[in-house]
This record gives structure tokens, sequence and C-alpha cells, in this order.
């Protein structure tokens, strides 16, 4: 590529990440070419279409979700570990629209983006295994609630943001056995 076109590039990947992140992943492409300083055409030209566009933006932000998972596999305590991998996720998502729209599925995957979501789900699996082991979990929490539970959240997030700890507080109360 031409160094122009490296320098468009560049501005076209930064603007979105600044808008997604502020605004979610609906925020409409002309808006991104004007913030990159370029034109929709130059934008199209880079990125074809939405998806493409995601795609060079979403990944980064999706893999930040490995830390959490590797905090909560080394927490000795399985209740703590599930507790606080839960907190720190919705926290992620609290901070990064980017994040929350793509673990609520909101965004086309690509399968770069598929892979680091079933990387973290499977994850996430096993954090809820191993708590569930303890006698800490509800033993009828599976993989549907978790991903009900993230993308209910998720939800929350976008209507009244200063919420989620509060209720992640009574969820957290209502999965927790006598044991844990």
């Amino acid at each position: 590529m031409r160094a122009d076109a490296v320098r468009n590039r560049a501005k076209l990947v930064a603007a979105p990440a600044e808008l997604f992140g502020a605004r979610g992943l609906d925020v409409p492409l002309e808006h991104v070419a004007e913030r990159a300083g370029v034109g929709i055409a130059t934008l199209y030209a880079h990125f074809p279409g939405r998806a493409d566009l995601l795609n060079a933006v979403v990944p980064d932000r999706l893999a930040r979700t490995d830390h959490l998972v590797e905090r909560a596999l080394s927490t000795e305590d399985p209740w703590a570990a599930f507790a606080g991998f839960l907190e720190g996720l919705f926290a992620m998502q609290a901070d990064d629209p980017v994040l929350r729209d793509a673990l609520a599925n909101r965004v086309a995957l690509s399968d770069e983006i598929a892979e680091i979501c079933h990387r973290c789900h499977r994850a996430s699996l096993a954090i809820v295994a191993r708590a569930q082991d303890a006698g800490a979990l509800r033993p009828d929490f599976g993989p549907a609630d978790l991903a009900a539970l993230t993308t209910a959240v998720s939800q929350v997030l976008r209507e009244a943001p200063d919420s989620w700890r509060r209720l992640l507080g009574y969820v957290l109360d209502g999965l927790r056995t006598g044991d844990g």
C-alpha cells in the first residue's frame, strides 16, 4: 500500500475504536469516516462493509477477557473465582461498549471474533463447573444461563449503567448455595 493509504487505514481503525467505545457498534459509518478525516469512499475502499471494520477493531478488545479468565482460574476459592469473573466481565462491559456489544452477540462474528468468544465461553464453563463441584454454585446454573445473564447485563448497561453492580449482587445471592 502507498504511504497515504497506510495512514488512512490507521486513522480508520483508530476512529471507530473511539466512536464505538463511546457509543457502541451501531455508529453510522459516515461518522467514522468523518472522525478519521477521510471520505466515505475511502472507508469503503479499506473496509467494504461494517463487518470488515468491526473485524479490525473488536478482536483486541475481546482478547482482554483472557486476563480475566486467567485470574479466575488461578483464584483458589471457587466461589470467589466465579463471582470475581462475573464482576470483572461486567465491569469491562461497563467501561467498553464495544466489548459489551460483542459479548451480547450484537455484532456479526468473524472467525477471529467467534474464536475469542468461544475461548472465553469455554473457560467460563470451567469456572462455573469448578464452583459447582465445590458446592458453592447452584447445580442447575448452566451455559445458557451464563449467556442469558451476560446479555441481560449488557442491556442493563445500555439503559441503566449505574445499576449493574446491584443487579449482580442480587444474582450472586440467588446463585450461591449454602455450602459456598
